[in-house]
């Protein structure tokens, strides 16, 4: 299994992996991302101006996961802060290592690109996931609120 940069001839297997993603979050049938969101959201991973990321798991051709992360600046710290918006694996490969593996190539990358740390969020009933993030991170206890703008 390798993890890198999606290549544009993997827009359906990085959809069908996006859309798991947002079922799994219920936003599917009536809720689920209009194709503009979706096209335009695969746009702005190739668009060198935009502060957004991608990394996928590929073995033998197979997306495996993928991940989306943002890098943004911080009023608290010189560097950038690395936001990872978005993980997921198929739900196949839970368990083989390859969310710790996207996970891992997130902070190398965000390394790489001046970041002092990564950080996310997950729902708390996410149980699965919530077992690896103990693992490679620190829970903040931080709790997110939201409201329209």
């Amino acid at each position: 299994m390798i993890i890198r940069p999606p290549a544009e001839t993997d827009f359906e297997a990085w959809r069908a992996l996006w859309e798991g993603y947002n079922a799994f979050y219920g936003r599917t049938g009536e809720t689920a991302l209009s194709d503009a969101i979706v096209r335009t959201t695969w746009g702005r991973l190739f668009d060198e101006s935009e502060p957004v990321h991608c990394l996928v798991a590929d073995k033998d051709g197979t997306l495996l996961g993928l991940t989306h992360y943002v890098l943004h600046r911080n009023l608290i710290q010189i560097a950038p802060t690395c936001y990872l918006q978005d993980l997921f694996t198929t739900p196949e490969s839970r368990g083989l290592g390859v969310g710790r593996k996207l996970i891992a190539a997130v902070a190398e990358d965000a390394k790489e690109r001046g970041a002092n740390d990564v950080y996310w969020h997950t729902h708390r009933s996410n149980e699965t996931a919530r077992a690896l993030y103990d693992k490679v991170a620190r829970d903040t206890d931080f709790t997110v609120y939201r409201m329209p703008a």
